[in-house]
């Protein structure tokens, strides 16, 4: 097909198109994305440089394709419309279910005015008390307290656990500083959230809420959480700056017991397949077997789906006196 003017960009309108001279056929061609009416995605081509094996790499692809197809659906939108669901969990960039980008886009409007309705678009009618909107990735969407509670209809405990994880979460940046205004959300914000009034599944929300710890860094580290505290084993400390008798930084530890001095790394495929995470991870384990701690390494095949990782955390804190 003839090529189509640079200046439409990735996503854009049939009317914006017609004016800069494309033709209606040419609209039609095969290779635009027409799910919404009036509107055209020029689809992306996959990236070769993006690393299969790196941490989230298949959430960020699902991120990457539901973005694209919100920011063509935005330019039809209803006025007033905003995302909420899984395609508000992908703006926030929260962790994704599996198969996310294949599902319809989520869009709610505020009563009394009818729920957005078309290919491709899972409309819902929402109270304005239940929900407030941002600004985020160029797209109006709920915001992530807002997201997080409106998920509660339809999510189970685990998952409401892991986003709200996500949520509280204090990143740090490449030189293990840490970052609190850079959090999506506090407990507080979630909880005053989910106690808004005529909030459904409000026990639900509660429930996830009194199980979210700031500092759980990934999916795999909530599920080992949750596993480790439904066996009956104490709670550990999270995201914690490991130092040795001098206060030199060793390195920071997922999930510390400290009155055992037992450490626990959730590793996922990014500790096996990069070389420089490797070598870093050899010389922090090896600091801490010199100041006295006992590391125990687990993966994915520990944490799910059963709980053998929870044995081996189990045994080491018996060795130690737990």
């Amino acid at each position: 097909p003839r090529a189509l003017p640079d200046g439409l960009g990735a996503a854009f309108t049939c009317a914006a198109a017609i004016e800069a001279g494309v033709s209606r056929r040419r609209l039609r061609a095969a290779d635009l994305d027409a799910t919404f009416r009036g509107a055209r995605l020029r689809p992306s081509p996959p990236d070769e440089t993006e690393d299969a094996e790196a941490p989230l790499a298949l959430d960020r692809r699902m991120r990457r394709r539901i973005l694209s197809r919100a920011h063509a659906y935005a330019l039809v939108a209803p006025a007033g419309s905003f995302f909420v669901g899984t395609t508000a969990l992908a703006v926030h960039g929260l962790p994704l279910p599996r198969g996310a980008d294949a599902l319809p886009l989520e869009v709610a409007i505020a009563a009394p005015l009818h729920a957005p309705r078309g290919r491709g678009v899972r409309g819902v009618k929402v109270s304005p008390r239940l929900v407030r909107t941002v600004e985020s990735e160029g797209l109006i969407v709920a915001d992530p307290a807002s997201t997080w509670a409106l998920a509660g209809a339809n999510a189970r405990l685990r998952d409401l656990v892991v986003w709200g994880d996500a949520l509280v979460r204090v990143p740090r940046d490449e030189r293990t500083r840490r970052h609190p205004d850079r959090r999506l959300a506090t407990v507080e914000k979630l909880r005053a959230a989910a106690l808004v009034p005529w909030r459904r599944s409000r026990d639900l929300l509660l429930a996830a809420l009194d199980l979210v710890r700031e500092g759980s860094m990934s999916p795999l580290e909530t599920d080992f959480r949750l596993a480790a505290g439904a066996a009956g084993l104490p709670e550990p400390e999270l995201d914690v700056e490991m130092r040795d008798a001098v206060g030199r930084l060793i390195g920071i530890s997922d999930l510390v017991y400290r009155a055992h001095r037992i450490v626990v790394e959730i590793e996922g495929r990014q500790h096996r397949t990069s070389d420089a995470q490797w070598n870093r991870d050899l010389d922090k384990y090896a600091a801490l077997a010199a100041s006295g701690w006992e590391v125990v390494r687990l993966t994915s095949r520990h944490v799910r789906p059963g709980i053998r990782g929870v044995e081996l955390v189990a045994e080491a804190l018996r060795r130690r006196g737990g």
